[in-house]
């Protein structure tokens, strides 16, 4: 029997209305012969109270009580969608994390999948079960307590599972009915992609687009899981959605096939910063350490310089998350106080965004910087920072000309175009 993956967010199941919506959906595909896997997140809104209880009740919480509580939200949507189905006359069971079993490390609240074996839900299966409902977002540990997999962790749920069963596709259900070349809230020129490779939807992801979490997208493109990412709340077919898959799936690429963004970036320079061997290791490493996330890095020749030493010094700018620069700060601080690196003052500006161009077309292309600069340049629009793959380029810019910028390179790559 064919196996198809289907996960359902958190505003697809947000009430029993949608949870019926959503059912509806998994009994059309048994009615066409399909075996199915369901993942469900927490009704929308029910994670950030079930946090909001923990913290309220003990602010420096043990991580395995944290993870107890704020797993439930997903079993209790697994249980009510299992019921559903068997109303509906669909023979339907819901599975927590620990029944499957889905072994995971003990990292609690940031756990990763260490096996899902097969033997359990493929019993139910040959009883004549239709579909298994899994609370998404939670596994169980060595030690056998309950373990989360971080925020989004439903998705990555979702692909795990379609790669331990073979399944012919994970469909991600969620409130937009595609992958876009761009937010359409920005720019109405968006268009709904097709089909998207591997590679650049994991760019994406992690530049900013929230359609599917990073995770989940690099375990697809690791054990080649077919994605489709479609709306709950439209009518679907078998052509709906976007389809991310292997490169050699797409005929032909465009150069460019969308245009990310991030406002919640901030730029950090250290100026005269001694310039030596060691000194990114100096900076970088205690960074790291602090859980500090670093994204693009510059190393200018600095303005300045040590009296004595002329020419000895260098500014090293990089981009980190809004909500660690005090972090960052923090870390440098200590890393000067304790004699380990010199510079003369840190500089935050947290009026930045980046703004990439994503696309494997890239790869066998020439001019594309080029392009992206001049339309950048004729809005006027000053780059702070560059930083390059193969499939992207990036810039840091103003936060007030973000929009204008996603615009103009939307426009400059003509993606408004099929």
């Amino acid at each position: 029997m064919p196996l198809l993956v289907m996960k359902f967010g958190g505003t697809s199941v947000a009430d029993l209305e949608r949870i019926r919506n959503a059912a509806g959906k998994v009994q059309r595909e048994v009615e066409r012969g399909y075996d199915v896997i369901v993942i469900v997140s927490a009704m929308s809104g029910k994670t950030n109270e079930l946090v909001g209880w923990v913290e309220q009740t003990s602010p420096l919480f043990d991580a395995r009580e944290y993870d107890a509580v704020v797993s439930s939200g997903e079993n209790v949507t697994a249980g009510l969608m299992a019921l559903t189905l068997q109303e509906m006359g669909v023979p339907a069971r819901s599975w927590q994390g620990w029944q499957v079993p889905i072994n995971t490390t003990d990292a609690h609240s940031a756990a990763r999948f260490v096996d899902i074996p097969r033997d359990n839900i493929d019993r139910k299966f040959a009883e004549g079960f239709k579909v298994a409902v899994i609370a998404g977002f939670q596994g169980i540990g060595p030690d056998g307590r309950i373990t989360t997999l971080g925020r989004g962790g439903s998705d990555t749920t979702a692909v795990a599972f379609a790669a331990a069963f073979g399944a012919e596709r994970c469909d991600i259900y969620t409130d937009v009915d595609g992958i876009y070349t761009t937010d359409p809230r920005i720019t109405n020129k968006a268009r709904k992609l097709e089909k998207i490779a591997f590679e650049e939807m994991l760019e994406l992801a992690s530049l900013g687009a929230k359609v599917l979490q990073t995770r989940s997208v690099e375990l697809a493109m690791r054990y080649k899981v077919r994605l489709r990412v479609l709306s709950s709340f439209e009518e679907t077919d078998e052509n709906s959605g976007t389809l991310v898959c292997d490169e050699d799936e797409i005929m032909e690429s465009k150069v460019v096939n969308g245009v990310a963004y991030s406002r919640e970036e901030a730029k950090i320079t250290l100026v005269t910063v001694e310039d030596r061997p060691g000194i990114s290791a100096a900076i970088f490493a205690p960074l790291a350490e602090a859980g500090v996330n670093v994204d693009m890095i510059v190393q200018n020749i600095s303005e300045k310089d040590y009296e004595d030493h002329p020419g000895s010094v260098t500014d090293m700018t990089f981009s980190v998350p809004i909500n660690q620069v005090e972090r960052a700060r923090k870390v440098m601080e200590e890393a000067r106080t304790a004699g380990h690196i010199a510079y003369e003052e840190l500089i935050a500006d947290t009026e930045v965004a980046k703004v990439s161009v994503v696309g494997i077309g890239m790869r066998s292309a020439t001019g594309v910087a080029a392009r992206m600069f001049r339309a950048l340049a004729d809005e006027n629009i000053n780059i702070k920072v560059i930083a390059t793959s193969e499939i992207k380029i990036s810039v840091l810019i103003e936060r007030k000309y973000m929009e204008l910028a996603v615009q103009a390179l939307h426009d400059a790559f003509g993606l408004e175009a099929a």
